[in-house]
């Protein structure tokens, strides 16, 4: 049993490409659809396959040999909630790195927020 889901999804995705796997299996969850498909457009993976009733399957990005995602740091665990308002939201790893939120207007990335002016619990940081 798995008790933080958003952790064992960041795992999984940087062990597999660490490894040099081609895709990582991950059960399926509405919150865990909505970060594949976040990471999916932000190009640090290649591509997210999701049939009805069956797990999510990711499919790794690699750039020069190297996997894309070269790590990741939980930042809300569920032992302690970490919020962010607006003016909180900064860029990571000097604009290098995507900082994920969960927002009233769904989970977006910290550039996103800072756009539609809305703060939320910060997921995760990814580089």
């Amino acid at each position: 049993m798995v008790t933080d889901p958003i952790a064992d999804f960041l795992v999984r995705v940087r062990n597999a490409g660490l490894a040099g796997k081609e895709a990582v299996v991950i059960p399926a969850s509405k919150m865990t659809n909505a970060l594949a498909t976040l990471l999916e457009k932000e190009g640090y993976v290649a591509g997210v396959s999701k049939k009805k009733g069956s797990p999510i399957t990711v499919t790794l990005a690699y750039k020069n040999g190297r996997p894309v995602i070269s790590g990741s740091k939980r930042i809300s665990k569920p032992s302690r909630r970490m919020y962010m308002g607006v003016r909180e939201v900064r860029p990571v790893k000097r604009g290098y790195g995507l900082l994920v939120l969960s927002t009233p207007a769904g989970v977006m990335t910290g550039k996103e927020a800072r756009e539609k002016r809305v703060g939320g619990e910060v997921l995760f940081e990814i580089w």
